[in-house]
């Protein structure tokens, strides 16, 4: 979990290809409408998160039924939120994502082909509820670090 730009996606693909394991974008779950929202600019509100929301669940409920390792980026702002994701199963655990405003800034004006304009960080960042129980990962380090860190941290 993390801000946009905070290396859920690349982190995310780089864990789960050391794992073997699958990878889902939770970017993937929006609704057309969202997507074209977060484009103009305008930041998501509760009621648009719901059904993405639910949806998720619904997902990581189904993989967890048929014991499907997976590692899902998300950004889970929000307490509330994380609730539709950690249902009291042990085997989910929760990576957090944190950098600096100035870094993740800046890797949001270098990137391309998203969604997600720079803009709209500030917003994020003012609706962010840091998690009290999670792995903090420090992501100015190489992603490859990176990885090596989560892994270490969670024992995997």
């Amino acid at each position: 979990m993390g801000v946009a730009g905070s290396g859920k996606t690349t982190i995310g693909k780089l864990l789960a290809d050391t794992l073997q394991w699958d990878f889902y974008d939770a970017d993937n779950f929006h609704s057309p409408e969202n997507i074209e929202k977060m484009q103009r600019g305008i930041p998501l509100d509760d009621a648009d998160r719901l059904p993405w929301l639910q949806d998720i669940q619904t997902a990581i409920k189904k993989w967890l039924e048929e014991n499907q390792n997976v590692v899902l980026a998300c950004s889970a702002l929000k307490a509330s939120y994380r609730q539709y994701f950690l249902i009291g199963d042990e085997r989910i655990k929760l990576v957090y994502l944190k950098g600096s405003f100035e870094l993740i800034q800046k890797r949001l004006q270098e990137r391309t082909n998203h969604f997600m304009p720079a803009n709209l960080l500030k917003s994020q960042l003012d609706i962010l509820e840091e998690p009290a129980e999670s792995l903090y990962i420090d992501i100015s380090a190489p992603p490859d670090a990176i990885v090596q860190n989560i892994r270490d941290g969670l024992g995997i």
